[in-house]
């Protein structure tokens, strides 16, 4: 996969460098009990947050990103491609993204058993600013145990890189408000956008139900 200035495709990981402080010190013995009421509170702040915003987007103008003439150059047709990705649910479209396997290992169970969103995630219509493989390669290998066991951090990371509603690159710039209950700021124009310090690659990405902009770092939640 070619897209602009990356690294080699990298081992499972989530987090933020900035993150492993506060996983380093994390309690990994909450009780299943915990677990699953996060994970239920999580789900219905979605379900919630998206049925308000929903029918809001703007028609998208099509992708924008230094990266995007890469990826369709080398997803020309199949599943990976982005007329192919508009008839796919987000998180089976980000599974045929070959720039995204580590995220989509997060968001499916994967990584941490207890945190899996992709019923969540087709079921509304979302705004997802997806960190590539590149953005995890350089995580710390502590981050990464962490989160295998922490479940309300990793499902506050994730949520915090989804936005309800979907925003074509018209509409994205601006602080926007995530379904971690944080906010974003979304800067630049053309084909040079910024979601808080991380680089859009290639944004305004089309699926079924949501607009996925393929970011350079991951975010952490504030």
């Amino acid at each position: 996969m070619n897209i602009t200035a990356r690294k080699s495709l990298a081992a499972v990981g989530i987090g933020a460098m900035s993150l492993l402080g506060v996983a380093a010190c994390s309690d990994d013995s909450g009780t299943d009990t915990t677990d699953t009421t996060t994970m239920e509170t999580t789900q219905e702040t979605m379900q919630e947050t998206n049925t308000a915003a929903t029918g809001t987007a703007a028609p998208a103008a099509g992708p924008v990103g230094p990266g995007c003439a890469d990826y369709v150059a080398a997803n020309p047709s199949g599943p990976s491609s982005v007329e192919e990705l508009a008839n796919q649910p987000v998180a089976e479209a980000a599974g045929n993204v070959p720039i995204l396997t580590t995220l989509t290992q997060a968001v499916s169970g994967q990584l941490n058993p207890d945190v899996n969103l992709v019923e969540t995630l087709n079921g509304g219509e979302f705004t997802v600013f997806a960190p590539v493989d590149d953005a995890f390669a350089a995580l710390p290998p502590e981050t990464v145990q962490t989160l295998q066991t922490d479940s309300a951090l990793l499902t506050d990371i994730l949520t915090y890189h989804v936005v309800p509603g979907e925003l074509a690159p018209a509409d994205v710039v601006g602080t926007q408000t995530t379904v971690q209950g944080g906010t974003v700021e979304v800067s630049g124009e053309g084909d040079m956008l910024m979601v808080n310090d991380a680089n859009v690659i290639c944004g305004g990405i089309e699926t079924e139900n949501a607009t996925v902009y393929l970011i350079d770092g991951v975010l952490q939640p504030q």
